[in-house]
């Protein structure tokens, strides 16, 4: 009946120097009369340019491929041109005549055996631009990085169509580097093996792919180890001969056309004629060519135009179906833009990608994965889980959708999903009728470091009563609690079967599994986790399930518990507004009204999130003893890190918990969501006091943002009510906001959960909606400030590449909040330590810069708004999406040792054991089968640090949801 200490890890992309940036270099001492000697410096740097034709950056890493780690480095290298240094990042960078001079930052001074560090500068020059050859470090040469092999699925053709039990043919050309030949091709759909050849051309058949849609890979291996694998080719599988449709979004301005082509998915055995014809939705489009094409046993894999027109001055969709007889239909949904509307052109190009199931975004039940590619470690710690986040990006595009086509069954359907499998049902949560709002849970310190657990239950720390659950069952006749899981293993890798009413059903189970992963205080990175299921009924893992991993306790019993991340259930009430003001615009509004309704229930559940851990009195609790809340008094108004609820799983056993959270994150805050739920009727709570306390919310949120702003416009950390998670006494001079202390870094310290800058981007484009909206002073000044020190960190260069803030250093703190007199904070400052073009933070930071814009009139924030959506539909179009390479240097923490008390035993699902000798991999051996796995061997044993192109469901709607913005408000 006990809660354990919660944490999670937030959406974010562990940056390529996390690992580097928190060693400091060590310094070498001898206690002889001759100093110690380093080992010779051993090296590698692979050098990487973006030329624009008049400048350029170049991307450096340096591979220490010696046994012994270098503390502290110094690059050289020379350009035979007229190459001149501008500015450099992740390192100091000068430059004399051609000899250009790198020396580490502070952060990235010591490169471990094995590891990298990344570094890059800006460069103009004229005439050639021919690479440097030749790179020293502390001044020995370094030999050049092996290039892995280039490999590429030549057949089938994305989006091709095949007949059940027909052979695919797939095909593969694979070049290698450095002299190295290649010695196999391996062929993969998804992360499953089909064969593997080992001698050009290389080629596979396979008849036994099922009906539906598959993701096929190609892998290449070279002589000299190094590997790599194609671009997905996603292609579907029918039960029947079908007609074919590409792309299935089509966007056609008014007066214009548009064009998508036909085919067959078989050769038929006479000429079949294809007829097109609007099935449904605006007349204001129709078929003006291609209506009837003729396809015969020749050219029946040709591919046809089919023309759609659309007139002047209509609006919306129209779906347009191709038949043949004997065929599967093809439909394709064409929706009439306005005159100028290019970027929702785009939205729907993009969103067509997306939602393409042979893409590989969706599971077979329709949930977003983290990413297409499985191998991928953030905070999920698979592609192929999935966050509340990505639900809630979902139901935002889908309300983007419905914006452009007017179409809102969508946007319906996706709410529907995420209640069914991301919304804990009454066979999930069972016991909720026992619990004691006046007893809501019992008090476990949250400790430094992961070997300080399990942590004691204390009994006798007091805690204060839960002042809304009997309010929130009044208004909703139940017990149960209206509230995301944040994670969820959606293919059930890990095999505890732990889907939706379901407890621990196993390996062999094929829906989503319910799981948890951070439990052990703020340094438990991801690659220090165990993760567990949230029903845990000691089929897993040692003789008290996971329990006692996280707890200490006198005895344990079965029990089910969820964690809520605040920020994505804020963001589904964001996407619910939106939709609402949209849908109404089109006088659709009573098409999703249920939906809204079911947003403003969950917004009621999200108070929770405002709550002190244990329901202490919010303001100066600096120990356990500290006073126990007598209600309201125990909240802070804000969005904290998470709430969390569970109980026995025994439904007689008579025992229930909830707790809230005393960290609230800068990152996490949504004031737009507080309006809505304060003010906009439809999203107006039915609690008794629900839409007062989001209207103090709203208020108490802005002020947080005001207290946290730097000297310079960054949003630092936040602040607690319970210092280091168990209400302690913080340094002498910590500054408070309504009695709470400052936290440089909240939560989470590896990697520090201050210093990425996609938390900035995110959580001022709420304040930004906001202000659009509202016009609301405090929020203006706010933003006035951060968007100036944004743009001012903003490079876009002429062929349209970016580099925006990446990582951030913090110094100094904020003056203790005065609501009627604030600081200036000027003590309080924000480095930007280097830079990024990350396409899925861009497109936060455009659309708050589109929001701020819009209401400001600010013509630089809209001019480069526009720079960035334009940069990257130019520049990092991929057959998937838009997305760009990744360095990942972490991934050598592959090997890190996962804590686990010594002679505590247990077992994984699929056998793996749990042990003190554990590690992150160890516990994960499902990764040695995917395909991607030889680039983490090989990084391991000494090689690069492995480089990735990802997409991330998340980041691509945010794509999307950024170019239909701007079409709303700028275009």
């Amino acid at each position: 009946m006990h809660p354990p200490p919660r944490r999670r890890g937030g959406l974010r992309r562990l940056l390529t120097a996390a690992a580097a940036a928190l060693a400091l270099p060590l310094t070498m001492l001898s206690t002889g009369s001759t100093p110690a000697q380093a080992a010779a410096v051993q090296c590698s740097v692979d050098y990487k340019a973006n030329d624009w034709g008049s400048g350029f950056t170049a991307e450096l890493t340096l591979t220490n491929r010696g046994t012994e780690a270098i503390d502290g480095w110094t690059l050289t290298y020379g350009y035979t041109g007229n190459q001149r240094l501008v500015n450099g990042w992740n390192g100091t960078w000068s430059q004399s005549g051609s000899t250009v001079t790198v020396k580490n930052a502070g952060y990235n001074a010591r490169i471990a055996a094995g590891a990298a560090v990344t570094t890059g500068g800006q460069f103009t020059y004229s005439g050639t631009n021919a690479a440097p050859t030749s790179f020293a470090v502390n001044g020995t040469t370094c030999a050049g990085a092996h290039q892995p092999p280039i490999t590429v699925l030549t057949s089938p053709a994305a989006g091709a169509v095949y007949t059940q039990g027909e052979s695919v043919p797939l095909a593969a050309t694979a070049a290698a580097a450095d002299q190295a030949t290649i010695t196999k091709v391996e062929f993969y759909d998804d992360t499953e093996l089909l064969g593997t050849d080992t001698s050009a051309p290389f080629t596979l058949s396979v008849a036994g792919l099922t009906v539906g849609s598959h993701s096929l890979v190609a892998k290449a291996y070279d002589s000299m180890g190094a590997s790599a694998s194609s671009t997905p080719v996603g292609i579907t599988v029918a039960s029947g001969p079908a007609v074919v449709a590409t792309p299935s979004q089509l966007g056609v301005q008014q007066g214009e056309s548009g064009t998508y082509e036909v085919k067959l998915s078989k050769q038929p055995s006479a000429n079949t004629t294809v007829t097109t014809t609007r099935a449904s939705g605006n007349t204001g489009l129709s078929v003006s060519s291609g209506a009837s094409l003729t396809f015969t046993p020749s050219n029946w894999n040709t591919a046809q135009r089919v023309t759609i027109a659309a007139d002047a001055s209509g609006s919306g969709s129209a779906v347009f179906e191709s038949t043949a007889p004997g065929h599967a239909k093809a439909a394709v949904t064409v929706t009439q833009l306005g005159a100028a509307k290019t970027y929702d052109a785009r939205f729907l190009e993009l969103y067509g990608k997306i939602t393409d199931p042979a893409n590989g975004y969706f599971s077979p039940e329709g949930i977003p994965y983290h990413s297409v590619e499985t191998l991928i470690v953030e905070a999920p710690d698979h592609g192929h889980e999935t966050t509340s986040e990505a639900y809630s990006y979902l139901l935002w595009l889908q309300a983007m959708y419905g914006k452009v086509t007017g179409d809102w069954s969508k946007f319906n359907g996706a709410w529907e999903i995420m209640e069914k499998y991301m919304i804990p049902t009454r066979a999930d949560q069972p016991t909720n009728s026992f619990y004691n709002a006046s007893k809501p849970a019992t008090y476990a310190p949250e400790h430094d470091t992961p070997d300080e657990y399990p942590s004691q239950l204390d009994a006798g720390v007091s805690v204060g009563p839960d002042p809304i659950a009997a309010e929130l069952k009044s208004a909703y006749g139940t017990d149960d609690v209206y509230g995301m899981h944040w994670i969820q293993d959606v293919d059930n890798v890990y095999g505890y079967g732990n889907s939706p009413g379901k407890c621990e059903a196993g390996p062999a189970d094929t829906g989503p599994s319910y799981i948890n992963t951070f439990q052990r205080g703020p340094q438990e990175s991801v690659w220090e986790t165990v993760p567990q299921p949230t029903c845990d009924a000691f089929k897993y893992g040692g003789k008290n399930g996971y329990l006692d991993l996280f707890t200490k306790d006198a005895s344990y019993a079965k029990q089910w518990k969820f964690t809520n991340a605040p920020d994505a259930d804020a963001r589904a009430v964001q996407a619910a507004y939106w939709a609402d003001l949209w849908a109404k615009d089109q006088g659709k509004g009573a098409q999703i009204s249920a939906t809204v309704a079911k947003a403003a229930k969950m917004g009621d559940y999200l108070r929770y999130a405002m709550y002190d851990k244990y329901f202490k009195k919010v303001g100066n609790c600096t120990s356990p003893s500290c006073p126990a809340g007598t209600g309201k008094d125990a909240s802070h108004y804000l969005l904290s890190w998470y709430y969390a609820w569970g109980g026995a799983t025994d439904t007689s056993a008579g025992w229930a918990w909830r707790i809230g959270s005393s960290h609230a994150h800068g990152g996490y805050q949504n004031p737009l969501a507080a309006y809505a739920l304060s003010t906009y009727a439809p999203l107006k709570p039915k609690s008794a006091t629900g839409a007062a306390d989001w209207g103090k919310s709203m208020q108490r949120q802005l002020e947080f943002y005001r207290w946290l702003q730097s000297d310079e416009g960054g949003i630092a950390g936040g602040a607690t009510n319970s210092w280091a998670g168990r209400y302690t006494t913080p340094p002498a001079g910590t500054p408070t906001f309504y009695g709470m202390h400052y936290d440089e870094k909240p939560v989470y310290h590896d990697p520090p959960s201050n210093q990425w800058f996609g938390f900035q981007a995110w959580s001022m484009e709420r304040v930004a909606e906001l202000y659009q909206q509202t016009g609301n002073a405090l929020a203006k000044s706010v933003l006035d400030k951060w968007v100036d020190w944004a743009l001012s960190e903003t490079t876009v260069n002429p062929d349209g590449s970016f580099l925006m803030p990446s990582t951030l250093r913090w110094s100094g703190k904020p003056d203790t909040w005065n609501a009627s007199s604030p600081g200036a904070n000027s003590g309080l400052h924000v480095t930007v330590t280097d830079y990024t073009n990350d396409v899925g933070v861009a497109a936060a930071y455009a659309k708050t810069l589109t929001y701020y814009a819009d209401r400001s009139g600010d013509t630089e924030a809209a001019t480069t708004a526009k720079a960035l959506l334009d940069g990257m539909w130019k520049n990092n179009q991929t057959a998937l999406g838009i997305a760009v390479p990744e360095t990942r240097a972490d991934y050598n923490r592959f090997d890190d040792p996962v804590h686990v008390p010594s002679g505590w035993t247990g077992t994984m699902p699929n056998g793996d054991t749990i042990n003190s000798s554990s590690t992150f991999a160890s516990i994960r051996s499902f990764y040695q089968d995917d395909p991607a796995w030889s680039k983490i061997e090989s990084y391991l044993a000494g090689g690069a640090a492995p480089t990735f192109t990802y997409h991330r469901f998340w980041a691509q709607a945010d794509i999307a949801l950024a170019m239909g913005s701007y079409a709303e408000l700028l275009e």
